[in-house]
């Protein structure tokens, strides 16, 4: 079922969604048949209402409660975004860095290896690191979420990150490090960018954003690091063009 978002029904759920009036929820989920695994929105961009509860900027009060309300009701925890990509309500979790509804939404099932998220068609995993969500990135670890070596140099990860350098079967190339080196500035990591470093990172590769690891430090407020990377030889996309 389609729902216009203009129309009472889909403005009255939205409202009950964003206030976390949680009776109000289930009184339209008993009232409307079919409610529960509605979209929202046109046939080229619509929402599930587990999307609603984790749409940008996330956290509505009483978001746990919201989704177990919703999933009990019938809605797909694994739902897909219909529109200009197929991310799941668990992608935009890991997006606003809500850890309660991220908890909530994997304790009722939600796949944490689905892919289509906006960064590179990953998984939620990716959606955290790329945007810095911190907690969520670090809870889906803790929760078993693979990691590629990219978001392990982020997230510091030095078991992992060696892993893959010492990988046989998928040995990652020279733009791989480079990569991962940037993605360690991205998320503050001195020791993992120095060790990167090493390893043949390319400190000054103009990377995600137009912009190179000192940059990537810079941007996340690392004052520290950037002043490390200076003394590597780092310079800003700026200095590089």
């Amino acid at each position: 079922m389609l729902i216009d978002p203009t129309a009472p029904t889909a403005r009255a759920v939205s409202e009950a969604i964003r206030s976390g009036d949680v009776k109000a929820l289930r009184d339209l989920l008993t009232a409307h048949p079919g409610l529960a695994t509605a979209r929202v929105g046109t046939v080229k961009s619509a929402r599930s209402l587990l999307h609603l509860v984790t749409d940008w900027p996330g956290h509505p009060p009483g978001g746990p409660a919201t989704v177990e309300a919703l999933v009990a009701a019938g809605a797909d925890v694994n739902a897909r975004f219909t529109g200009a990509h197929r991310e799941t309500p668990l992608h935009w979790a890991a997006s606003t860095d809500d850890v309660p509804v991220l908890d909530a939404l994997l304790d009722l099932g939600a796949d944490i290896e689905a892919d289509g998220a906006v960064i590179g068609d990953g998984t939620p995993l990716a959606d955290a690191v790329a945007f810095g969500q911190w907690r969520c990135a670090r809870r889906l670890v803790a929760r078993g979420a693979r990691t590629t070596l990219w978001q392990a140099a982020a997230l510091g990860e030095a078991d992992r990150v060696a892993a893959h350098l010492t990988s046989e079967t998928a040995p990652p190339t020279a733009e791989d490090v480079t990569n991962a080196l940037w993605c360690a500035c991205h998320g503050g990591q001195r020791e993992m960018a120095d060790h990167l470093l090493r390893h043949g990172g390319d400190v000054n590769w103009i990377g995600h954003d137009r912009l190179t690891a000192l940059d990537a430090a810079d941007r996340s407020g690392h004052p520290a690091l950037v002043a490390w990377l200076r003394d590597q030889g780092a310079r800003s996309a700026a200095e590089l063009v």
